[in-house]
Order: structure tokens, then C-alpha cells, then sequence
């Protein structure tokens, strides 16, 4: 299973998005066709952007519950002072990542930052 786990700005826009997960697909080698689920922090729920984005690339999101993305976020790569006193993570992308890939995931791609999105790609043998 291949997860772009996705964080961004309120104000953040589909094109931002779509181009965060771009680069970190490009990033980690993966095509995109070969992306399974976009997935964020359940805070997200409704997001227009992140929405219009899983429907460019044609796959559900999956939105993470708060103690999942917590637990998830014990195993990111890198740490955003400012996102860990907002959300209570270091990274949403990657701790999303990991979470809706599963307990086994690794990352292939840390966070990339790309305008106000964020986005990194975790992968696992779990089934999509």
C-alpha cells in the first residue's frame, strides 16, 4: 500500500496539494498511479483542496484519527516546532502517512514542502 500523507494551510489549494504529492511521489520513485490513498489528520474532514486533489489522482482519503496520528508521529523523520504546537505531532504529512499505512509502514519520502502543502509517502504490505 502507498499513502501520501498530506498537511497543509487553511488556505492551502488543490494545485498546492497535488504538486506536494507530485514531488514526493517523484521523491520516493513512485508513480503516480501507483498511489493508493491520500491521508491527513480527521481535523481536515471536508477540505475541499485535499478532496479535489484524491479525485486528480482518483483514491480515497483517508482521514486519521487525533491518537492515531499521535501515536504515528513517534516514528516521523523530521519536526516542525510550529505543526507540533498546533496539531500535537512534529509532522501531519508523515505521521498521517504512517498511520493509514499501517503499523508496519516506512517512509519512502519525508516531508516535502511545496507552497502551503506538505506531503510525505509511506508504503506497507498492507492491502489498500
Amino acid at each position: 500500500m502507498i499513502v501520501a500523507g498530506v498537511g497543509c494551510r487553511r488556505d492551502a489549494g488543490a494545485p498546492d496539494i497535488e504538486a506536494a504529492i507530485r514531488a514526493a511521489l517523484a521523491r520516493a520513485g513512485v508513480t503516480p498511479d501507483a498511489l493508493d490513498a491520500i491521508a491527513t489528520t480527521a481535523a481536515k474532514q471536508g477540505d475541499i483542496a485535499i478532496d479535489a486533489a484524491a479525485a486528480t489522482f482518483g483514491v480515497a482519503v483517508i482521514l486519521v484519527p487525533e491518537p492515531e496520528l499521535k501515536a504515528a508521529g513517534e516514528r516521523t523523520e523530521t519536526k516542525s516546532e510550529r505543526v507540533l504546537a498546533l496539531t500535537g505531532v512534529p509532522s501531519v504529512a508523515e505521521a498521517a502517512a504512517l498511520a493509514a499505512a499501517g503499523p508496519s509502514a516506512r517512509l519512502l519520502s519525508s516531508r516535502l514542502v511545496v507552497g502551503s502543502a506538505t506531503c510525505a509517502v509511506a508504503a506497507s504490505e498492507a492491502a489498500p
